[in-house]
């Protein structure tokens, strides 16, 4: 019984009466990560209490009641890795009164002491009520022991033995217990990841599809009223239509693959078309010469984006001024219209903005005083400071 390997039932003491005898199917049981099949392979040991009735030549009697006994420890011992929600108190409590029932008749009932105490790390939930149980079972060997006056060795595999054999299951028991937290821990790293992952494919679907689909809007109703007065324009904007559509397909592909912005320039040029297309006197005042990592460059290419978006879609202005500039070590976007300014609560596209910009240790601000006024901040490290501006 010195090898005997450490069991691994992983349910604590006290769990509902909810499918207290539901079965778990055997495929759970054998690929469990803390056990597998290994059940099945102690259960061997329960041998050990079968050596005194053949050695004494017991009676029958004797044999139908160690028969009995051995039965009933076997649903106490697969009732711990069987079933869904064991009461592993009552199941190591029910081993160590075998033990003091069959002692009197049967030396080899020491097993059943060795086992409740083998079995008990692994059921409770902390070192200290494991010490507390492996000496009550120890105390209880002892003193039937000491009651019916059972020679040295028999006392010595009764009360001390379990307690070694309990005490050392105790370090896996508590490996055990690390292996789950950090199995746990893990599962939910991965969990968050995938949100994660999920809520970037959302912002960047969103800033993509977003502005593209307001554009195509704005220049489909465009061509509507043109269509009769002005056939000509009408069919331009048809075709620019035609080609833009082509671009977002394009985009979406690009963001699922990871979306990388076209270049903060071209998005500002873009973004001034936009506006000009919709009505609105645009001034763009953006230092030509700024140079910015790919991460920042990204991250302010979607901010125009989505601020040009809610411009056209929400502001009802009539002028918008785009303006950036680096000073000081960090990049400052700004985005000012005279419109009716938007609502308090922040929307998907703004909201998946500020989750950007704070990513890069940035900050996003919001003013809706005589219109609104948009201004990201995004710290560089290692960028020479230019001045160099222009007024497209």
């Amino acid at each position: 019984m010195e090898a005997m390997p450490p069991t691994g039932c992983r349910h604590d003491i006290g769990s509902g009466s909810a499918g207290l005898f539901q079965l778990k199917p055997w495929s759970v049981i054998l690929k469990d990560k803390d056990h597998g099949w290994s059940p099945l392979l102690w259960v061997v040991y329960l041998g050990f209490f079968f050596i005194d009735p053949v050695v004494s030549h017991a009676s029958q009697r004797i044999w139908t009641y160690d028969i009995v006994g051995g039965a009933v420890f076997l649903l106490l011992y697969f009732g711990l890795f069987a079933l869904e929600c064991p009461r592993a108190y009552l199941h190591i409590a029910g081993m160590v009164l075998l033990g003091i029932l069959f002692q009197p008749i049967n030396m080899g009932a020491c097993t059943f002491f060795i086992f409740a105490a083998a079995m008990l790390p692994f059921c409770v939930s902390t070192q200290l009520a494991a010490w507390i149980g492996l000496a009550i079972i120890g105390s209880i060997g002892a003193l039937e022991g000491l009651v019916l006056h059972i020679n040295g060795w028999t006392m010595f595999y009764s009360a001390l033995f379990p307690v070694i054999i309990g005490a050392g299951n105790t370090f896996f028991a508590e490996r055990n217990r690390m292996n789950r937290q950090l199995r746990k821990a893990n599962e939910e790293i991965e969990h968050l990841a995938k949100l994660a992952e999920r809520e970037r494919i959302a912002r960047d679907l969103h800033d993509v599809l977003g502005h593209t689909l307001s554009v195509i809007t704005l220049k489909s109703e465009l061509a509507g009223k043109l269509i009769d007065r002005d056939p000509g324009r009408a069919g331009k904007e048809i075709r620019e239509v035609e080609q833009i559509s082509r671009q977002a397909l394009s985009e979406v592909r690009d963001a699922i693959r990871g979306y990388r912005a076209r270049g903060l320039a071209a998005e500002l040029a873009h973004a001034k078309a936009t506006l000009e297309t919709a009505g609105v006197t645009v001034q763009c005042d953006a230092a030509t010469s700024v140079q910015l990592p790919a991460m920042q460059e990204s991250v302010l290419s979607l901010a125009v984006r989505e601020g040009v978006t809610n411009v056209v879609r929400h502001a009802r202005a009539n002028n918008c001024r785009l303006h950036l500039e680096q000073q000081n070590g960090s990049c400052r976007l700004e985005i000012v219209d005279d419109g009716q300014g938007f609502y308090t609560i922040e929307g998907n596209g703004l909201r998946g903005m500020r989750e950007r910009v704070e990513m890069l240790g940035g900050t996003l601000e919001r003013t809706n005083r005589s219109g609104t006024t948009l201004i990201i901040t995004l710290p560089l490290r290692d960028i020479p400071v230019q001045h160099e501006s222009s007024q497209p």
